[in-house]
């Protein structure tokens, strides 16, 4: 009788930690939602979606998008902080930004312009770049002070496109 008991007391003992586990498993798998991917309550979105709404906010097509005049000056200053505008430098031309300005080189090869020993804060690698330094394109440029900017480097032909947002001066 002693063998029946134990292995009586084993079934029950596996055949409830099996059901014990099954009921903790089922809590696991979903926290008990039922939410599954692209679905309403979570929507699966490309890329293009994820850009085109990145660049209607950047161009302040959003209600919410705070403008505010820029004081730029002279040719090519913008005339909203919060707008990209796209400009085209030749060789020979100084993209040169006010206070605040940020710059995205999109095409070419651009160098670090600065009239003294600091540099540019790249906001991408989290590093300062210094004067005549090269540009990584599709880098995020930050100018907390008037009179730096960029150029097309020494030696290059074709002209740089840049994304601006805030004000800037181009100049020979």
């Amino acid at each position: 009788m002693n063998r029946v008991w134990k292995i009586t007391a084993a079934v029950v003992l596996i055949g409830g930690g099996l059901w014990a586990g099954s009921l903790l498993n089922r809590n696991a798998e979903g926290a008990g939602t039922n939410v599954q991917p692209g679905t309403a309550d979570d929507p699966v979105v490309t890329k293009s979606y994820v850009d085109q709404q990145i660049q209607a906010a950047l161009n302040g097509k959003t209600p919410t998008a705070p403008t505010s005049p820029s004081t730029g000056s002279g040719s090519g200053s913008s005339a909203d902080s919060e707008a990209v505008e796209v400009v085209t430098v030749k060789p020979g031309e100084k993209l040169i930004a006010k206070a605040g300005a940020e710059f995205i080189v999109r095409v070419g090869k651009a160098a670090i312009y600065s009239t003294d020993s600091n540099g540019v804060a790249d906001l991408t690698d989290g590093t300062d770049i210094m004067d005549g330094k090269p540009v990584g394109n599709n880098h995020l440029l930050s100018f907390p002070r008037d009179g730096r900017g960029i150029r097309v480097q020494d030696g290059v032909t074709s002209s740089l496109t840049v994304m601006v947002r805030g004000g800037y001066t181009i100049s020979k």
